[in-house]
């Protein structure tokens, strides 16, 4: 990103509440539901959703809540971001769709360019602030995630954890650091948090000091690297969404998130598809995603709702609770600079 488009960014992320905090702030009231999109979702009587979100943690919970509340079968289909992507596009050029209504992390920009997500207006979505909601009206941020570092907490004692990046370049740590490649919750998010938090030229210097520490990649969900740093295989995770490292810490693991600066949040989408065979209870799973309610279900599951009027269940999830600052990465953000971030990790830790 150039000085002046950084610039111009900047001062727009300085109008983000969440950018400074996702604080509380001013709770907005959404409005009332339309009584006609209910009942006409009603006759549909069905929904299919495509979604990243992990299945009992909150994909099984969503959907069956909404069916009791509506009386609505509602089928859902999980796969990673980029696959949730693909296959509504393949759908989108078959003329066959299939999912009604959808989440992903990655990849709205091509979905509304394309013509395979539709425009729509949403209620519930009121209630959201600045830069988690599309202006031209593609989707919707129903979750955000913060990109901390973990440790294992039998491995690392709380007096050698990490107080800021520049400690990751101690020896102590060189070839015992771990991360999920290309994505944004690992690598990839890891490094367009250093170039945007600290500015390419002091990111680019740091990333290469980086480098030599020799980070280990691993080809598996994040997830799935989380875990292996609770069994003890490394101790320490670079780039991990810190609500998830937080469920496993309330579990009983032995696993702790570094609070560190510079700090980034991403958000995950939600839309509808522009050949749903379902639209109105496309639209309506939506709105009850984004509702008070719903985003209950995504609080009571640990993570961190995009409502700033439902807020995680530990507060200290969001960078101000811990006096840090934050940029807050929209999708378009994210689709100018991830070929960069990529090839940032390509050139240095490949």
């Amino acid at each position: 990103m150039r000085i002046a488009e950084w610039r111009a960014f900047a001062c727009g992320v300085a109008l983000l509440a969440l950018a400074r905090g996702f604080g509380p702030g001013i709770w907005a009231n959404a409005a009332e539901i339309s009584p006609d999109l209910i009942a006409a979702a009603k006759k549909e009587g069905r929904v299919t959703f495509y979604t990243p979100l992990i299945v009992d943690q909150i994909a099984r919970p969503l959907t069956q809540a909404f069916r009791a509340k509506y009386g609505i079968e509602a089928d859902f289909l999980r796969m990673d971001s980029d696959a949730v992507v693909l296959k509504i596009l393949n759908e989108y050029r078959a003329r066959r769709g299939a999912a009604d209504v959808f989440t992903t992390s990655l990849g709205i920009e091509a979905l509304s360019k394309s013509g395979a997500a539709r425009k729509f207006q949403s209620a519930s979505a009121d209630a959201l602030r600045a830069g988690f909601k599309d202006a031209n009206g593609y989707w919707v941020a129903d979750r955000v995630y913060v990109l901390e570092p973990a440790v294992n907490t039998k491995l690392v004692a709380e007096r050698d954890y990490p107080k800021s990046y520049d400690d990751l370049l101690a020896p102590r740590w060189a070839g015992k650091m771990v991360w999920r490649p290309n994505n944004l919750t690992g690598a990839t998010g890891f490094v367009g948090n250093v170039l945007l938090g600290l500015g390419e030229v002091k990111g680019m210097e740091y990333l290469r000091k980086l480098g030599r520490q020799k980070v280990i990649s691993l080809q598996m969900s994040d997830r799935a690297v989380l875990d292996q740093v609770i069994a003890g295989e490394y101790p320490l995770a670079l780039a991990m969404t810190n609500h998830n490292v937080e469920i496993s810490r309330k579990e009983g693991a032995p696993v702790a998130w570094m609070p560190l600066e510079p700090t980034i949040i991403f958000s995950e989408q939600m839309g509808v598809t522009a050949l749903a065979p379902h639209p109105n209870a496309g639209l309506l799973f939506l709105e009850y995603t984004m509702s008070r309610e719903g985003q209950q279900l995504f609080q009571k599951a640990g993570y961190i709702p995009a409502r700033s009027d439902v807020p995680p269940l530990n507060p200290k999830l969001l960078p101000a609770a811990n006096g840090l600052k934050a940029v807050v990465a929209t999708p378009d953000l994210v689709e100018k600079n991830r070929k960069h971030w990529d090839e940032v990790y390509r050139q240095l830790f490949r």
